[in-house]
């Protein structure tokens, strides 16, 4: 699943962490299923920590010495502490010039710097690390002397300017965000776009529609065509729009407009009628997809675009293809934010056990789907000062409405995962299958990814939390072929929406993959913008050739049924 490039800065707080946990990773997040608030509860991890912390009595000491000296010096005056200079919470003047504000921040942050140096000192696994991590992050956000109501000084002069009205409708957006799933404030407002009018409005056609799912055919606006189309394949769990947001932000939009002849998968939101959708389930509907996209062009080829999940899947169809002699329908794939490897593949991972993954499962079965809110709640306690307590001050204590933001909204438009396809990820993660031969199967098909003769394109974002860039890199040493990596700015989504007009984009590329990251990375070089463009390079390269543009969207076979963005993308 990210602020968004280009249009980021219009977000408060951190101006590249909203969008960057919009979307949603997939497999890994059982506490979906079960329950974030689970997470907080003491485990294993805990007693572990203090166990830890009672066999190291000198770093603690230090520590908590530490502690009470700088306290000390705050209590006097003499404390040099001070929150970051990017650090919005305290941008305030009066948390500097008010000397009581300006303690309680040095006290809140003398007391989460020692909590962290502890917990970093314990020298406990990667695993219990990155649980406790996550427990100790929220803590210390929910702790921030800026959230209190008391003492911001946001919240103070919102109540001075609106003569209390402020706290009126700050209660209320309160109570009305608790009344019902995700539970955590809200990001946008649900008016604030129009789907088919704001965004997802790159004009198409829908040419196939299956019970599953939809297929838009974009509309060529260029005189020549690349005689290979390409096939986007969108994550499972959100809505296909990410990649055709508003206009000048629409990935989509910008490769129509480069010649590419586009369709594009838009997944039917499932509900407990279609608990037994699995794996082989969605890998048929990209086989029938690039199918239609083929004889719809009159191709022997179409090139994948797939993100998150949807590349996972794609990655197995691709080795299912392989196996079956087929590969040769398939002209480049290319995978974004996609992690096939999942060892120690972030924050995510770290929380799943064998039980918890028992218990999501039979969870989802039981209701027959896994709610798409419940995946946002938790993506949003992932990213707690940037997704819960900056919307807290603006929502509640300033009495704000959040601004408007495309990504925000795409997020808290969520989709609903089948029970089915929900275990066979957590399975697929557990297992870490796509990293042996033959572990997984799709279609019947025993999946090895080295059989993947393609050349393939691999995307990441170097902030990305939910597939950190070193995880998605080492598709490079799974997948076949001659594959090109891409490391982007920004985080899960952000580097994603990439538009050329955004002034801060950059990525990075090197000429060889070797099998460590980190010397990648010291052998990259960074170029400056989008990698849209990039790609669109390296994607007309293989993609046949020109020919003169199609007159109309559909062919006999395949009739257009509806305008773009067509039905699918309106169920809720």
């Amino acid at each position: 699943m990210s602020a968004s490039a280009g249009h980021a800065d219009s977000v408060p707080g951190d101006a590249e962490s909203p969008g960057d946990v919009a979307g949603a990773l997939d497999l890994l997040l059982a506490d979906a299923a079960l329950g974030v608030l689970r997470r907080f509860r003491p485990d294993n991890s805990a007693l572990r920590l203090a166990g830890a912390l009672a066999l190291r009595p000198r770093m603690l000491a230090q520590t908590t010495a530490g502690l009470g000296a700088e306290l000390t010096k705050i209590a006097v005056g003499r404390s040099r502490l001070a929150p970051g200079g990017k650090d919005r919470r305290f941008a305030d003047p009066a948390w500097k010039q008010n000397p009581v504000l300006r303690r309680a921040v040095q006290a809140y942050l003398a007391a989460s710097g020692a909590a962290e140096a502890a917990l970093a000192g314990a020298g406990l696994d990667w695993r219990d690390n990155e649980r406790l991590r996550f427990v100790l992050s929220n803590l210390v956000a929910a702790a921030a002397p800026s959230n209190n109501p008391l003492l911001s000084p946001a919240a103070w002069k919102a109540f001075i300017d609106t003569g209390g009205l402020s706290a009126v409708r700050g209660l209320r957006a309160l109570a009305k965000d608790m009344a019902t799933p995700p539970r955590v404030p809200a990001m946008v407002d649900p008016a604030a776009f129009e789907v088919g009018k704001d965004l997802a409005a790159t004009t198409g056609s829908v040419v196939l529609r299956t019970e599953m799912f939809e297929l838009i055919q974009y509309q060529p606006v260029t005189e020549m065509v690349y005689r290979y189309p390409l096939l986007i394949v969108p994550p499972m769990i959100n809505k296909y729009y990410i990649t055709d947001l508003a206009p000048g932000r629409s990935m989509a939009e910008f490769l129509v407009g480069r010649g590419q002849q586009l369709f594009t998968i838009s997944w039917r939101n499932p509900d407990a009628r279609h608990r037994d959708w699995d794996l082989d389930a969605y890998g048929t509907a990209i086989v029938q997809a690039g199918a239609a996209a083929r004889a719809i062009t009159g191709a022997p080829k179409a090139s994948i675009c797939a993100l998150c999940s949807g590349g996972i899947v794609s990655s197995m169809v691709a080795a299912h293809l392989s196996h079956a002699g087929q590969l040769d329908e398939v002209a480049s794939l290319c995978l974004g934010v996609t992690v096939l490897d999942q060892a120690r593949a972030g924050t995510a991972s770290a929380m799943i056990s064998d039980g918890t993954a028992a218990a999501a499962m039979a969870a989802s079965r039981a209701r027959g789907y896994l709610d798409g809110r419940s995946l946002a709640e938790v993506f949003a306690w992932l990213r707690p000062d940037d997704l819960i307590w900056n919307y807290w001050v603006n929502n509640y204590l300033q009495g704000n409405s959040p601004p408007p933001f495309d990504i925000l909204y795409w997020n808290a438009d969520t989709t609903r995962l089948p029970a089915a396809l929900h275990r066979d990820f957590i399975r697929l993660a557990l297992a870490n299958a796509l990293t042996h031969p033959g572990a997984a199967t799709m279609l019947g098909s025993p999946v090895d990814l080295s059989k993947v003769d393609l050349d393939s394109y691999v995307i990441a974002g170097i902030a990305d939390h939910l597939c950190p860039w070193q995880s998605c890199y080492r598709s490079t040493q799974l997948l076949g072929g001659t594959p090109k990596f891409v490391l982007s700015t920004s985080g899960h989504i952000a580097s994603m929406v990439n538009p050329p007009t955004n002034p801060k984009a950059s990525f990075r590329t090197a000429a060889d993959n070797p099998a460590d990251p980190d010397a990648w990375l010291a052998a990259a070089t960074t170029a400056r913008g989008s990698w849209w463009p990039d790609y669109a390079g390296w994607l007309a390269e293989r993609s046949g050739g020109q020919k003169k543009r199609p007159a109309r969207t559909g062919r006999k076979e395949f009739p257009v049924l509806a305008a773009a963005p067509g039905t699918y993308v309106h169920d809720h």
